[in-house]
């Protein structure tokens, strides 16, 4: 078989033939070519637009990011944290599912507290029980009643099986003092169980020791037994100390608050506020990974900045600060405002009543919409008994902006806000829920551009109808224009290369 390869003069016939072909159009032809474009793009439009209000994202720029950036290695990916005033499934979801019939957890939500359950409750032993073995199968259960049933079978074989009546207690309990009934039963059977078992505490006996006595905590605080709550968690938080990751201290700042008891949480933000996590972020393959600095929470942040303006709120007035200036105590409390909502820009609209509430999530995202509709949803009404804290919340937050330097390569206070919050948010947060997202983004680049291509081609095709002779000339003289540097690129070719060489080529 011979390969026969175009001399650049055969290209440049072939480029003449393109010419005469282009010349023997009619203007319907450019028409019609025209009116389709503009048509197709209109449609990309009116899709993308409709994809953007209804998930608050570009549909061309999601399917770019989701499959184009794993493969470039961009991927950020950012940590979620078990929401530590998390409610309880059987007498606080499930009683708002029964009500309105929408489902307050996402699946990707009840799939990170099984695998936690799983983790804790039954994977640190050398020889597996059976109940364990059922528990485990128990947690990975999407459906309620099935898990329900599986805790049951795990009771019937082991009657002191703690995890089992963890379980009950989490779901099928519909009321908080049923639920407390059966975490107590819970720690009665922990304790035989380990007595039994092994003079050696496990670490799944511990964590499950732990979560027993921080929900009956929880249940107490629900029941308004605030001063005993507030002696539990002391009590756990002294007995395990080393077990400050878990945030046990948020829930004792939360029943302080309630108890309006200012110097014991002031105590506890004295010891929790200048403490940190860190943990590796990863961005690109160039960057295997940099250690950052994190508060602990929006709680420690937006805490420590009500007692700042509860001191001086209650006479505080924009007006006479305007004339006067900001006393140092008032500037300190904007200070905390500021410092605050640059740690989380989401929570003032919850509080300030902009937006609504829903029921918080297990997992929370740091600096995310998750953690700010946990925060409020518990912290609403100690910001509201502050007399004038939520008036001057409203008059300064949004001054928080103007210090944070724009473009967020920087931030003031902590480091820049990460851009994948509103990705985790979003599989977080039920789908009824509109998601806050910060920065607020603009219109996304593909609709502008489709925008611009639809406009652009519906003017073409109107001009080549009203104008066909001028609109064929100028289209004529375009392509001359585009084909004129190739058609150079082929006569210098020719002259360069000799005649011989293009017939050893087609000869190879």
């Amino acid at each position: 078989m011979i390969y026969v390869l175009r001399s650049p003069l055969k290209l440049q016939d072939t480029l003449t033939s393109a010419s005469v072909f282009l010349n023997t159009l009619t203007p319907k032809f450019y028409v019609a070519l025209t009116g389709t474009s503009s048509l197709i793009s209109g449609l990309i439009l009116i899709f993308e637009w409709w994809y953007f209000r209804k998930y608050g994202t570009s549909f061309i720029e999601q399917v770019s990011v989701s499959h184009l950036r794993p493969l470039l290695g961009g991927v950020e990916k950012c940590k979620v944290w078990r929401n530590p005033l998390n409610l309880f499934r059987g007498a606080e979801y499930s009683r708002y599912t029964w009500v309105t019939g929408k489902e307050p957890l996402t699946y990707y939500d009840m799939n990170l507290s099984a695998q936690d359950h799983q983790t804790f409750f039954t994977g640190d032993t050398q020889q597996i029980k059976a109940e364990d073995t059922v528990m485990q199968k128990a947690w990975r259960e999407r459906n309620p009643q099935a898990r329900i049933r599986a805790a049951y079978q795990a009771i019937e074989m082991n009657h002191e099986c703690a995890a089992a009546y963890v379980l009950l207690a989490e779901e099928e309990a519909t009321t908080i003092t049923e639920a407390e009934r059966l975490f107590k039963q819970a720690l009665r059977s922990g304790k035989r169980e380990q007595r039994v078992q092994d003079p050696v505490t496990t670490g799944k006996d511990i964590n499950l020791l732990v979560y027993i006595k921080r929900r009956l905590a929880m249940c107490a605080r629900k029941l308004g037994r605030i001063k005993e709550a507030v002696k539990m968690m002391r009590d756990l938080m002294k007995e395990f100390p080393l077990l400050g990751m878990l945030n046990i201290h948020e829930n004792l700042l939360e029943a302080l608050l309630e108890l309006q008891a200012y110097a014991d949480v002031q105590a506890v933000l004295a010891k929790y506020d200048g403490k940190i996590y860190h943990f590796t972020v990863r961005s690109t393959p160039a960057v295997f990974g940099s250690y950052i600095s994190l508060p602990k929470s929006a709680t420690i942040c937006y805490t420590s900045a009500l007692l700042k303006a509860r001191a001086v709120s209650e006479k505080f007035s924009p007006e006479a600060a305007s004339r006067r200036g900001l006393s140092t105590a008032e500037m300190n409390a904007v200070e905390a405002i500021h410092r605050a909502v640059e740690f989380n820009p989401h929570v003032p609209k919850y509080l300030l009543e902009m937006k609504s509430l829903i029921l918080p999530p297990e997992h929370i995202l740091k600096r995310g919409d998750s953690e700010a509709v946990a925060y409020a949803f518990f912290h609403l009404q100690h910001w509201k008994r502050a007399e004038g804290a939520l008036n001057l919340l409203h008059c300064t937050w949004e001054g928080t902006f103007r210090i944070i330097p724009y473009p967020l390569e920087k931030g003031h206070l902590f480091y820049p806000y990460p851009g994948c919050t509103e990705t985790a948010d979003r599989e977080l947060l039920p789908t009824f829920h509109e998601v806050s997202v910060y920065p607020k983004k603009e219109l996304p680049f593909f609709i502008l551009f489709t925008a611009g291509l639809c406009s652009f081609t519906a003017m073409l095709a109107m001009l080549t109808h009203q104008f066909p002779e001028l609109m064929g000339v100028f289209v004529k003289a375009f392509f001359s224009t585009l084909f004129t540097p190739l058609g150079f690129f082929a006569d210098k070719m020719e002259s360069f290369m000799p005649s011989s060489f293009w017939h050893q080529l087609t000869r190879i």
